[in-house]
């Protein structure tokens, strides 16, 4: 586990913007993304907002056959992959394909698909089901859809750890590229889960916000009213390649991809572990595997599910890692505006957190009026931090206690 690992391309498909630049643009604006829901009727729910992607078509990245044969949770991968390929510069016809390989993550995954083709069973009988049903709930078509569309035969996994997914993905692209079994791996995070019966599922457990009279305000990681996470979807795929031969090829390269601890609560499939303990070995397990000292740490990239127990848990776990630093180091999320993407959240905050360190400047936590006093911590302002992080450590945390955690650093001259 001595090679080094940097992230060389980014590839964003959200509610904010389909792009680094569009999402670039719409973080500098305090806008959220979340709205009344219009894709189906929400009136049997408790909850009916989130934050859906209007814009996107298919088509505009796929090839028509892949948009014909793909759901949307796969349709949405395949655009970040493309979008993650052309940014990195990679152009497959001339790469070995045997080294090159795919890890993604989704809670969900063709799940919703199979909702909408439950009904014409339910309805119309079997002769009506689409006969790819079984090809967009099987678990793995994340990651295999892209290798097929680019013919990557390197390592190939799909991981479903709920909502630390995404982050759990390029957390194992960091292990396989840095022990010699891969030298790049496109990883990240793809969810589409705005149907009804998995919007409601989420419901039913009284989970989400329900400040349906003021969609724009609900997601608000940390703040003293939040009641709830705001359901979205999104993709996000990260280009995850060995650092030499970036080099060689004159890449640009985002940041360094130097650590990722992960570790699960064993205590509550919804509620996370009181006393944090097992979220703060994460964070103290992806430090250790980066050799990175918590003093060095520029900005916490939280996870912010803008949930009464987990935002509360993670702040105390972040005071239990950095100690009396807290109280000067900038923490925020960035759920405010993409609300949360369930397994693809985390690599859709790891890809910001990309475009931060590169660009310099970093995100505020929006909706954050009145912060919460229980675990007080030093939230980056309003107007966000002109400034490049030198080392950014970067929260997911999931049902059943999956607690992934990322740590990125500036690249080594």
């Amino acid at each position: 586990m001595n090679r080094r690992v940097v992230i060389t391309g980014v590839g964003l498909v959200t509610p904010i913007g389909i792009g680094n630049d569009a999402v670039w643009a719409r973080l500098h604006q305090p806008h959220s993304a979340v709205e009344t829901i219009t894709r189906f009727d929400s009136t049997p729910f408790r909850s009916h907002i989130a934050a859906q992607i209007d814009n996107f078509d298919p088509v505009d990245t796929l090839t028509a056959r892949q948009a014909r044969r793909t759901d949307r949770c796969s349709q949405l991968a395949l655009a970040a992959a493309k979008l993650a390929l052309d940014d990195a510069g990679l152009d497959m016809t001339h790469e070995a394909d045997d080294r090159v390989g795919v890890m993604m993550g989704t809670a969900l995954g063709g799940i919703g698909f199979a909702e909408t083709q439950n009904t014409q069973y339910v309805e119309h009988g079997l002769r009506h089901v689409d006969p790819l049903l079984a090809l967009t709930v099987f678990g793995g078509a994340l990651s295999c859809n892209i290798a097929i569309a680019h013919g990557m035969t390197g390592v190939n996994s799909t991981n479903a750890m709920s909502c630390a997914s995404g982050t759990i993905a390029i957390g194992h692209a960091l292990r396989a590229v840095a022990s010699g079994e891969a030298d790049v791996v496109l990883a990240g995070g793809s969810e589409a889960p705005l149907y009804p019966l998995c919007y409601g599922s989420f419901a039913l457990i009284r989970a989400m916000s329900t400040r349906n009279d003021d969609p724009g305000t609900a997601s608000r990681p940390f703040d003293a009213g939040r009641d709830g996470f705001v359901m979205a979807e999104g993709a996000a795929i990260l280009v995850v390649e060995e650092a030499g031969r970036a080099a060689a090829r004159g890449a640009h390269v985002y940041a360094e991809l130097a650590g990722f601890g992960l570790t699960n609560d064993a205590f509550h499939m919804t509620q996370p572990r009181p006393d944090g303990r097992e979220a703060v070995r994460a964070m103290r397990a992806a430090l250790q595997d980066a050799g990175c000292s918590p003093e060095s740490v520029d900005w916490v990239n939280a996870h912010g599910s803008s949930t009464p127990l987990n935002d509360g848990t993670e702040a105390r776990a972040i005071r239990e890692v950095f100690g009396e630093r807290t109280d000067s180091l900038p923490v925020s999320g960035t759920k405010g505006w993409h609300a949360h993407a369930l397994g693809a959240s985390g690599a859709i905050e790891t890809a910001i957190t990309c475009l931060a360190m590169d660009r310099g400047w970093v995100p505020p936590t929006l909706n954050l009026v009145t912060p919460d006093t229980d675990a007080p911590l030093h939230h980056v302002p309003p107007e966000g931090i002109e400034f490049r992080p030198r080392a950014v450590l970067k929260n997911s945390f999931g049902f059943g206690g999956c607690n992934g955690t990322l740590l990125l650093r500036e690249p080594s001259v």
